[in-house]
């Protein structure tokens, strides 16, 4: 009998024991030092390594090991370890991914040949330490591709015999059910069996036993030979004398098989029973079933009608309310509002898919319908009444507001249509062509009331700003907003109106303005016409905000974003008269708003519509009343327009406003360009000395008004710029008139002239002409000066000419002290020259000089004696340079002046108290 070991013979062991116990012990210990602390630690379970070194360099043993993880999914790899060189341990030096691997080139297929190639991301090239070890490493990772990757992986010059197949069961598993590395069949990886410590130590003890087991492998093998022969012979003892006890053991195995068989036979009838019990129950559980099916579906039916009854059902009051309810008390108004709430409600509540085709559902739906259309024309009725009643009603004229001039007041029509808002919004959402339909008769019938108002209240306003109503007519001849101004004073003689946006003629420029300001137009005038146009703006202000703020509540225009304009549909006929609209539809109206705020302007726009012609109109009637009334109404102006933009910028108010203002400035602007055109205009008389010109006084006259009423303006920098044309103006003009003044002298034209306005500019502090003042000062200085030496020259004539010509020879190289030796120079010519100007003919020159001087200057500057005063300045400047002359040039000669500088001071006093 062959007795065999883990399958196989045991004298194929013996053979080849000496080899067998070195490798064995070598690679156990290798593979056993790896796994404990290599792969271990990281979950992973070795099954294939070869010794290996670099093809073709230095040999550097190192390991490559074919490894599984022992967690789902199973990843393959392969690892290179090395041994360090420091110490009895290894590491893990490079990790590969199996599924990386592209392909496996052993070489040499028949032939043995320990070299192999392994292609990752680059060629890998290796030399076994034997062709069994690179053989069984193969082989190891052709079954784990197989297994756990399946992928298409090159195997070159490999043995057939090393690629088996795997069994077909195990080709079945998937890869990621694959039985446990950790407990799975390894021998199916690798014919390799570790031995046991069991197995290790019985091998140790059997050699330990033999003295010559390692020195004569040959005689310890013929040893074992002979031992397993003897335990062979036992064996085959051992087996027959065991036959008794198999045969016994078969009987009792087959009397167990019958019993087995009835056991069976019992089992398959209680399966039968226990079958019949199961449809028994398969039916009852059914019936079970289908009744609470049916439970349920009767609970949700009911809830589907209860729902239905609860949301769709409108009270009898509420029909009776909407088909004949009174929308004239305020309890039927109420009853109308809950009505149409509840029928908005029913006709809005969100219905589940299908409900619509159940009869009931329609017939509610045609009665609500019906309830809504008859509610709407009722309610569509009776506002239009409302809004056609308002608009004919003639009792609200101006005639009881004419003393306060004051605007009727809307608030009582406002508060009994707001009691209509919440119905309003019903008639919103519910029939938008109604809703549109009332807002375009509100504004037609409303915008004809308010034109009947504004325009009695602007013709009122008119006639107070001109006088009474008949100094009016008969001044000015107002007939209506665009009627012409005629008159006959002297203020108004040449004003003609030819509509409200004429220009006004030249006479009524600043420079007729300051004529009239002592006559008609004085500031009283002006008072008055700043109270009327502050009353016609603080009127309008509240009844725009009034009205605009109740089409925001009565339309309900604040609750959604966007809304089709009904003002944008082409206008109709109206049913009572089958005339056309008097709203005339505007180019705006055709296209879709943006948003609500845009269809309340417009149809504040159409409401208000003859606001903005009738301010212009205003605007215009007091710009040909006075000039300077533009300069209160830009302040008035631009402080409601500032006003109305805190509000609401985006307001009707604020836009109409907006643009009256610009008209205003427009005119301000005409007036100020007014005032340099007539400057530039100005001609002086050639027989009458100049003075201080009209346009400089007016100019005063301007600064001054205007500094009172932009004490605290919104739009002091329109003046501060109005300021510097004028007065760059009126300097350029100043200049012009002295220049072709022929009777005053230009110095005198331009001192009192610039000394006036520097005044005027110093009285007045204005921040803005500061650089102009400063100027002014100077101008009016340097031509001081200039007139008071060109006049000083005449009164001691000869003088100067004698000793200029001294200067002059000086100048030439002459020595001072020898000028005297020049023949028309010497002592006897100074001489003759100082005999001719004794005290008393100086006295009698300086009297003509100062007659002359008070033809020149104005009475109205009194610059007289600041003139007299710096010509006697002069004087002594003069008298001292010739008195300096006659010392250096004429040293020792004795000769003085026949006055002194005592007597000179005597005769500019006593000529200045004389006359």
């Amino acid at each position: 009998m062959n007795v065999q070991w883990r399958g196989v013979p045991c004298g194929l062991y013996i053979q080849n024991l000496p080899c067998i116990l070195v490798i064995a012990s070598t690679m156990t210990a290798i593979k056993h030092a790896l796994q404990r602390d290599i792969f271990t630690p990281n979950d992973e379970r070795l099954l294939s390594i070869v010794n290996v070194c670099k093809a073709g360099k230095k040999k550097k043993n190192c390991f490559l090991c074919a490894t599984v993880t022992t967690e789902r999914p199973v990843q393959v790899k392969v690892v290179k370890v090395k041994k360090s060189d420091k110490g009895d341990f290894y590491k893990r030096q490079q990790t590969w991914e199996l599924r990386d691997l592209t392909e496996v080139d052993a070489k040499d297929a028949s032939k043995e040949n320990p070299e192999f190639d392994l292609h990752f991301e680059k060629v890998y090239r290796w030399l076994a330490s034997s062709t069994a070890e690179k053989n069984s490493f193969i082989s190891c990772i052709w079954k784990l591709n197989q297994r756990y990757l399946r992928k298409k992986l090159e195997f070159v010059n490999v043995s057939p015999q090393l690629l088996e197949e795997l069994p077909k069961a195990e080709e079945s598993v998937p890869s990621g059910e694959s039985q446990s590395v950790a407990g799975g069949d390894d021998d199916a990886l690798d014919d390799y069996q570790e031995l046991s410590t069991r197995e290790e130590q019985d091998i140790e003890s059997m050699m330990e036993m033999c003295e010559y087991a390692i020195s004569n492998a040959e005689a310890f093998a013929e040893q074992l030979s002979k031992e397993l022969q003897v335990l062979d012979g036992a064996n085959i003892q051992s087996i027959m004398a065991s036959e008794k006890q198999v045969n016994i053991l078969m009987k009792l195995l087959d009397e167990a098989l019958a019993e087995v068989d009835t056991i069976e036979g019992k089992l398959s009838s209680y399966e039968e029973m226990l079958q019949s019990v199961k449809e028994q129950m398969d039916q009852i559980s059914q019936s079970n079933r289908l009744i609470q099916i049916s439970n349920t579906n009767n609970g949700k039916l009911l809830d589907e009608i209860q729902f239905l009854v609860n949301y769709m059902d409108l009270s009898k009051g509420h029909i009776r309310a909407l088909q004949e309810g009174d929308l004239t008390s305020p309890k039927g108004i109420e009853a109308c509002i809950n009505a149409s709430e509840a029928l908005l409600q029913c006709m809005n509540v969100a219905l589940q898919p299908g409900h619509d085709k159940l009869m009931a559902v329609k017939q509610q739906h045609l009665l609500f319908a019906d309830l809504r259309d008859t509610f709407a024309r009722r309610l569509t009725n009776h506002l239009n009444n409302v809004f056609v009643h308002q608009g004919h009603d003639q009792s609200s004229t101006l005639s009881q507001h004419t003393a306060e001039l004051t605007l009727p007041k809307h608030s009582p029509l406002h508060r009994d249509l707001l009691r209509y808002a919440k119905l309003m919004e019903w008639l919103k959402n519910t029939h938008r062509e109604k809703y549109e339909g009332l807002s375009r008769t509100y504004v037609d019938y409303m915008s004809r009331l308010y034109e009947r108002e504004i325009k009695d209240f602007f013709e009122v306003a008119k006639i107070k700003m001109a006088g009474t109503s008949k100094e009016a007519k008969g001044k000015f001849g107002l007939h209506g907003s665009s009627g012409k101004l005629t008159g006959s004073t002297s203020s108004l003689n040449k004003l003609t109106v030819q509509g409200p946006n004429s220009r006004r003629s030249q006479s009524s420029s600043l420079l007729d303005m300051g004529n009239m300001s002592a006559s008609d137009l004085d500031v009283a005038d002006r008072t008055k016409f700043d109270k009327i146009f502050e009353q016609v703006l603080s009127e309008l202000e509240p009844l725009c905000l009034a009205e605009q703020d109740f089409i925001s509540k009565f339309f309900k225009l604040q609750q959604h974003p966007i809304v089709t304009p009904p003002l944008a549909q082409p206008e109709t006929e109206e049913s009572n008269g089958g005339t056309l609209s008097r709203i005339a539809p505007q180019a705006e109206h055709r296209h879709s708003l943006s948003s609500e705020k845009d269809m309340v302007r417009l149809m504040m726009n159409k409401i208000f519509q003859s606001i903005e012609t009738e301010l212009n109109s205003l605007i215009a009637l007091g710009d040909k009343i006075d000039s300077f009334n533009s300069l209160y109404m830009l302040v008035k102006m631009s402080h409601h327009v500032w006003t109305a933009e805190n509000v609401d910028p985006a307001s009707y108010l604020s836009t109409t406003l907006g643009n009256v203002l610009v008209t205003v400035k427009r005119n301000f602007d005409k007036c100020i360009s007014g005032q340099i055109k007539q400057m530039e205009e100005v001609k002086i008389s050639k027989k009458s000395k100049v003075g201080i010109l009209s346009f400089v006084t007016v100019f005063e006259e301007f600064a001054e008004l205007a500094e009172t009423i932009f004490r605290s303006a919104e739009r002091r920098g329109d003046l501060d710029k109005a300021y510097v044309k004028l007065i760059r103006a009126v300097f350029m003009n100043v200049e012009k008139v002295a220049n072709e003044s022929q009777k005053t002298p230009r110095d005198v034209v331009m001192m009192e002239n610039f000394h006036h306005i520097f005044s005027t500019l110093s009285r007045l502090k204005i921040s803005c002409l500061d650089a102009e003042r400063r100027e002014a000062k100077h101008k009016y200085t340097d031509h001081l000066q200039s007139y008071v030496i060109n006049s000083l020259g005449q009164p001691l004539e000869k003088l100067n000419h004698f000793f200029e010509g001294v200067e002059a020879r000086v100048a030439q190289g002459v020595r001072e002290e020898e000028v005297s030796y020049q023949l028309a120079f010497n002592k006897q010519e100074l001489r003759k020259v100082i005999k001719e100007y004794p005290g008393k003919e100086v006295k009698k020159g300086l009297d003509n000089l100062y007659k002359k001087v008070d033809k020149h200057l104005c009475e109205e500057e009194s610059l007289l004696q600041v003139v007299w005063h710096s010509m006697q300045d002069e004087f002594i400047r003069q008298y001292k340079h010739f008195e300096d002359l006659i010392g250096r040039c004429y040293p020792g000669s004795g000769i003085t002046m026949e006055f002194t500088i005592q007597d000179m001071l005597e005769y500019f006093s006593s000529i200045a108290q004389s006359h």
